[in-house]
């Protein structure tokens, strides 16, 4: 079959490299994609929201399945544009409905639905401009640190845990104010849950789900877990301190609950549910819910996968995902994130990567990266990252180390602590 993938970084590029590799898969575009998606499919250059021109594509090349990469597509409703023309409606579109999206889209939104469905959850409350008062009231209620969060999408960069009550008040107030635009219209305040984050990735068809390799991914720009927030530093799969117990946990308190939670209030969900957590002594809570894989941990959760993805996601697109078995490779995977420099905030683009031929026994998969006179030059904060594997995941960070000394851009940086604290 023909194929699309609606994305451009290193998220992309890894659904590629495996959805490559099925026999079920003919031919394979990436829309708008990076270099690294051009080695293996045809990049194509529209935009993931732009509904009209992915119809367009779709038709032209006869394209029988899509799999949405990014959140913005999801939240835009790009499941029931599909689903809802003609034209359209037989493609087998991997990522859930708008409604479904609602999770990601609506910190709001998702904690209700934790509420509803009795899903382990910091406790919470929601503010908008006029109740900015009550919002600095209730913060005088909570212990520091103090977690807020812009209801809507910011990108990842809309969670703010601040120390001192009086700077959480002026943030909940510039929040409110338009800090991240439309995003904080509305500001979740959690109370703080002290643990060790992971993410748990669940594929549903939204009546069955199997549970995909665990990861922890390092959100920090800066070594021990300091500074700003991007979008990924690197990550490691599995998670070692997750063990039988714990995980039998996750499936009976969270994973369960959720998928039964979209099918008692029907909402049509065929694709990804990204579960943050945290460990909170020996009992799981849930931080958030994404409606698609993350980035990086898709670097190190998708390469342990080694039954065909084409033939799971064909699966959950005809609602017969139990039928299906998932083999992972039992090694841990990890992946290095190079960024440019600046990043998260300003940084240039267009500098030129060198090394990229001389990397041997680890993956290079490509984010801000694509191609200038020939030549592979940086296209966006994080570039590119590097995977590989070893029984011991160690020994595989130490193995992506190694290799990232034969790249070279002007201004490359990454932090050189990843699993640091496991």
């Amino acid at each position: 079959m023909n194929i699309l993938i609606l994305g451009s970084g290193g998220r992309e590029h890894t659904f590629a490299y495996k959805m490559a590799q099925s026999q079920l898969c003919d031919n394979l575009f990436v829309a708008p994609g990076n270099a690294g998606t051009a080695q293996i499919a045809t990049n194509v250059a529209v935009g993931v929201t732009d509904f009209e021109a992915i119809k367009a594509l779709v038709i032209k090349e006869n394209i029988e399945m899509v799999v949405v990469g990014p959140e913005d597509p999801l939240v835009q409703g790009v499941y029931d544009f599909f689903k809802s023309d003609e034209a359209l409606k037989h493609v087998a579109v991997i990522g859930p409905s708008k409604e479904g999206a609602t999770l990601e889209g609506s910190k709001e939104r998702a904690k209700e639905f934790m509420m509803a469905h009795g899903i382990p959850t910091a406790a919470y409350q929601s503010f908008t401009p006029e109740t900015l008062t009550e919002g600095q009231a209730f913060l005088e209620t909570l212990q520091p640190p103090y977690v807020l969060k812009a209801d809507g999408l910011a990108a990842g960069k809309g969670v703010l845990i601040i120390q001192n009550i009086e700077e959480a008040k002026i943030e909940l107030a510039n929040m409110l104010d338009g800090k991240f635009g439309d995003a904080s219209t509305t500001v979740v305040i959690e109370e703080f849950l002290d643990g060790i984050e992971l993410s748990v990735f669940v594929l549903t068809d939204g009546k069955d789900y199997k549970i995909l390799p665990t990861a922890k991914d390092y959100k920090r720009i800066g070594e021990g877990d300091t500074g700003l927030n991007t979008g990924g530093m690197g990550a490691v799969s599995p998670v070692p301190f997750v063990d039988v117990a714990f995980m039998q946990k996750i499936e009976e308190q969270i994973v369960k609950p959720t998928i039964n939670g979209l099918a008692k209030e029907e909402i049509e969900y065929k694709g990804f549910v990204f579960i943050g957590l945290i460990k909170v002594g020996d009992d799981p809570k849930v931080i958030e819910y994404n409606v698609r894989m993350g980035d990086p941990e898709t670097e190190v959760v998708l390469p342990r996968i080694q039954s065909d993805l084409v033939t799971l996601f064909q699966a959950v697109s005809q609602g017969k995902l139990a039928e299906q078995s998932l083999q992972i490779d039992e090694r841990s995977a990890t992946t290095i994130m190079l960024v440019s420099g600046g990043y998260p905030e300003a940084y240039e683009k267009g500098k030129v990567i060198t090394g990229i031929e001389t990397i041997e026994d680890s993956i290079v998969f490509h984010a801000g990266t694509t191609h200038k006179n020939e030549a592979v030059v940086t296209n966006g904060g994080r570039v590119i990252a590097i995977t590989s594997f070893n029984a011991n995941f160690r020994e595989a960070i130490k193995k992506s180390y190694q290799n990232i000394e034969k790249l070279h851009f002007d201004r490359m940086y990454y932090r050189t602590d990843i699993g640091f604290d496991l």
